[in-house]
């Protein structure tokens, strides 16, 4: 219960002044921008899709490297790639037979390696 209370404001707080928070609520996301950060976020919150990923950040590969490299079944790394090329996290390039993944774009990487700062950041 005490954590509770040490995040709500004392009883005489009045708070900021209206301008300085209305400032803020005239700068928010809009929804839609909202949903979209937010399902990117999701997107990176499962595991193996983080391990995808930072293979990827290596070099582009395929299905059947990626499962090497997991140590998972191709079913599998293809049902994660679906997800993540839907995101469009990652791209895919066909060379005859074979499919090739890697990033999307410069972007995710950069996501990603200030995630990864962030986490060891002490």
């Amino acid at each position: 219960m005490s954590s509770i209370s040490a995040d709500l404001c004392e009883e005489t707080c009045s708070g900021s002044e209206s301008a300085e928070w209305e400032t803020v609520k005239q700068r928010m996301l809009p929804d839609d921008s909202v949903l979209k950060l937010a399902d990117l976020f999701k997107a990176l919150g499962d595991p193996t899709r983080v391990k995808l990923i930072y293979a990827l950040m290596q070099r582009e590969l395929c299905v059947h490297d990626l499962s090497s490299v997991l140590d998972m079944g191709q079913s599998a790394v293809s049902h994660q790639l679906r997800y993540l090329r839907n995101m469009r996290i990652v791209k895919r390039r066909k060379a005859g037979k074979t499919v090739y993944y890697s990033l999307d774009d410069a972007h995710i990487e950069q996501i990603f390696e200030q995630t990864l700062h962030h986490i060891h950041h002490e």
